[in-house]
């Protein structure tokens, strides 16, 4: 995915003229992380084949992005 969202929380290194810090991709990603940990803490815990969690979160980030792209 080449969409990151741009940075979460925009902070300017007028220095280098870049920003700095987490993507908005990497911001959704670990708040999801943190309803799917909740939600499927069992699963987790035994570790259930197939059930990638960072995968997951990360696919839930791509779509609050297109989803973004859309409005």
């Amino acid at each position: 995915m080449n969409n990151t969202g741009g940075p979460a929380f925009p902070s300017a290194d007028f220095e280098h003229h870049e920003y700095t810090g987490m993507t908005l991709r990497d911001y959704f990603a670990a708040k999801a992380m943190q309803s799917l940990i909740l939600t499927y803490a069992r699963e987790i815990e035994i570790n259930r084949p197939g059930f990638d969690v960072c995968l997951r979160a990360y696919q839930i980030a791509d779509e609050m992005l297109k989803e973004r792209e859309q409005k």
